[in-house]
């Protein structure tokens, strides 16, 4: 049995947000490097250079990559083999949440009634937490500051089975053409299918920390994500909606066994501002 002091957990995701909200991953740092070589629209050009100039200043440790800090999302996969000790782990990753965003002075975000009050909880908590349980003594955990604009992007749709995989690419690119600029492109897509109403939500923000340059290890799942990041590359967006051959960047998709009757599909979007860490314990 491993044990895990619960606050050098806290301490490790305390410091996973802060180090994402002010600088990108090198995929996504890549991705919007090489989307500027690529793109032909001056307006496009400009767009991408000044998203790269925005995340250099960021990386200088003053200001964060975007105003809007996010809801903190955590993912943890913890080996069955695990024991924590010295308290709750729920308990210290929403105290990572609070030091976090409090010390390194992040926006919070978070209001405690969705539909009355809305009064802010002032520390960014309680944070979103998803538990995975797995073989082993292994602990990783995902952060992400999940930005409100792109969140509402977002969307959930229960197809019918005789849709097909024609349904699900209409039901994308008609979803990204309405959405157009709003949650500021150049995109990544998650997409979860199957599953039930849920899962497939949760499926299609799970896809988002897919690392850009990865490709899905069924083939052909992975040549649907060419096909639906080609066409939505197509529908002529653009950086942040000023039109250009650079809407998304990527597209990723998990799946799950379904009911006969069923197709659940969700749609996740991400902004350029992809903010992301994984820790290992």
């Amino acid at each position: 049995m491993k044990e895990v002091d619960v606050n050098s957990v806290k301490q490790r995701v305390k410091e996973a947000f802060i180090d994402a909200n002010y600088n990108l991953n090198k995929d996504v740092r890549e991705a919007l490097v090489d989307a500027l070589q690529k793109e032909t629209s001056p307006h496009g050009k400009e767009v991408l250079a000044a998203l790269i100039e925005n995340y250099q200043i960021a990386e200088q440790g003053t200001f964060p990559l975007c105003q809007d800090t996010g809801v903190a999302v955590i993912f943890c996969e913890i080996g069955q083999d695990i024991h924590f000790i010295n308290g709750s782990l729920k308990e210290a990753l929403n105290e990572a949440v609070r030091e976090a965003y409090q010390s390194a002075f992040l926006r919070k975000s978070l209001v405690a009634s969705p539909l009355f009050d809305r009064i802010n909880t002032k520390d960014n908590t309680p944070a979103i937490i998803h538990y995975d349980i797995k073989p082993g003594s292994d602990l990783k955990i995902s952060v992400m500051p999940k930005g409100g604009g792109s969140e509402n992007m977002s969307t959930l749709v229960m197809l019918k089975p005789a849709d097909g995989e024609q349904g699900l690419i209409d039901l994308v690119i008609s979803h990204i053409k309405k959405i157009g600029g709003n949650p500021c492109p150049p995109i990544i897509v998650g997409i979860g299918i199957g599953g039930n109403f849920e899962t497939c939500a949760l499926l299609a923000k799970k896809a988002l920390l897919t690392e850009i340059e990865c490709k899905n290890e069924d083939p052909e799942l992975a040549s649907l994500e060419d096909k639906l990041k080609e066409e939505i590359n197509q529908t002529g967006i653009g950086p942040m909606g000023l039109g250009g051959k650079n809407t998304c960047l990527k597209v990723s998709i998990s799946t799950l066994p379904c009911h006969i009757a069923s197709l659940p599909v969700a749609i996740n979007i991400e902004c350029h501002a992809h903010r992301y860490k994984t820790i290992h314990l």
